[in-house]
């Protein structure tokens, strides 16, 4: 036997994650909305009448760990298939056990990494109950797994630990490893695991292991800086650049700030983020405060030439400009009407007097006849004078607000609507 087989048989500690992993499900930390009293995995493991799930959450809350106790509490046999290695082979040996050992839990973790065909496989078995499926992803369900199958699995969402429920773990792995960790070391542990328990735990075995005081000098020395999960084309990237703009459309510079930093600090590309803010720009402020675009624009720019971290200065001052100034869609609603209008109402043809008249064949034809430059008119505004096609006349896209600069557009259209009613009706 090798050197390294003797020291495995000789009993290498396994790592302390493993060794406090939960052995029964009233031992898991955290999930009480699921695993609480008359909560329905609880309900599901009482009676013995496991179902079909999808286990939805971010890295280190327990997905393979809570699903493999859901088949032990069940009394089923549990059958796990890793779907960054596996393929269809895996999965019809999974198929093949499960029918020798009778009904099973057929588990498979990273599924959003299957394809549609391989998670097809699943579908006739767990249709005729051969084996309970669960599945377990990082990813949105809606988007990342079949809906066929997503049809026959209830979805369930996992959380990342509360503050409290880190604690419990800080508190369990110190005890395991004989330490002690003082108030300023746990929160450094805390914040460098940012909610993962696995995570956790594995830092408080690094700084353990010296045998050193734990300070939180010694937690970045062994550590390193933190760094936040993140997944740059995740959910958890989509779901904070929709804070960031529903706050920039509310109005609130203090969130918006926030949500850049945090994205910033997760490793977001602030290209992604200037491109945001751009739309922001035109959807959300609009003509309100014609500035904003530019300020975007300017933004964007900037970060193209310095980059980070210098250019992130002019991304936050564009996001506190975008959150103050006044808020107007209405060029959004504009633009979205017309085009509703254009798809359902087809192709009017142009009023003769808008034609262009090139050739004389097209004057004799009164193209451009009774067209008035709009610049000879008074005020340059040619009343009465009609644009929209034949049919069109009343209709109105562009409705502006009563702030920012809109407000003053809209006092000019009410202006200019009433000089045309009054120049049509003499």
């Amino acid at each position: 036997m090798s050197a390294s087989g003797d020291l495995f048989a000789a009993g290498t500690p396994a790592p302390l994650a493993e060794r406090l992993r939960p052995r029964r499900v009233d031992e898991v930390v955290g999930q009480q909305h699921l695993l609480g009293p008359g909560k329905v995995l609880s309900v599901a493991v009482e009676r013995k009448q496991l179902h079909s799930m999808i286990l939805w959450g971010p890295p280190g809350v327990g997905k393979t760990t809570l699903a493999r106790l859901l088949a032990e509490s069940s009394g089923l046999p549990f059958i796990a298939i890793s779907a960054v290695l596996g393929g269809v082979k895996d999965i019809r040996e999974a198929v093949e056990q499960a029918r020798i050992q009778g009904q099973a839990v057929v588990f498979v973790d990273e599924v959003h990494r299957f394809n549609k065909a391989q998670q097809d496989a699943f579908l006739p078995h767990v249709e005729s109950g051969l084996f309970v499926f669960i599945g377990a992803t990082t990813e949105n369900p809606s988007f990342e797994v079949n809906a066929a199958l997503l049809s026959r699995a209830r979805v369930h969402v996992l959380q990342s630990l509360s503050e409290d429920e880190q604690r419990q773990l800080l508190v369990r792995g110190a005890q395991a490893m004989g330490v002690v960790l003082d108030g300023p070391s746990g929160d450094a542990l805390l914040a460098w695991a940012d909610g993962d328990a696995r995570r956790l735990l594995n830092a408080v075995e690094a700084v353990a292991q010296g045998g050193e005081p734990i300070t939180p000098e010694l937690v970045l020395q062994v550590l390193g800086s933190r760094q936040r999960r993140f997944d740059k084309g995740g959910d958890s990237f989509y779901d904070q650049l929709s804070a960031f703009h529903k706050s920039v459309r509310g109005s609130d510079p203090d969130a918006a700030i926030y949500w850049l930093v945090r994205m910033l600090d997760g490793g977001a590309d602030g290209k992604v983020l200037s491109r945001r803010m751009l739309a922001i720009a035109a959807e959300d402020v609009g003509l309100a405060d014609p500035r904003a675009l530019q300020l975007s624009v300017a933004a964007a720019e900037t970060f193209e030439r310095l980059g980070s971290p210098e250019g992130e200065l002019a991304l936050a001052e564009a996001a506190l400009y975008l959150a103050v100034a006044p808020k107007s869609n209405a060029g959004y609603l504009a633009l979205k009407a017309a085009r509703a209008l254009v798809e359902a109402d087809g192709a009017r043809p142009v009023p003769l007097h808008l034609r262009n008249a090139p050739t004389k064949l097209m004057k004799q034809l009164g193209a451009g006849a009774e067209y008035r430059y709009a610049h000879d008119e008074p005020d340059a505004f040619a009343a009465g004078q009609r644009y929209l096609p034949e049919g069109l006349e009343a209709e109105r896209f562009y409705e502006p607000n009563e702030r920012g600069l809109e407000a003053k557009i809209a006092e000019k259209l009410r202006r200019l609507r009433e000089a045309n009613a009054q120049a049509r009706e003499g």
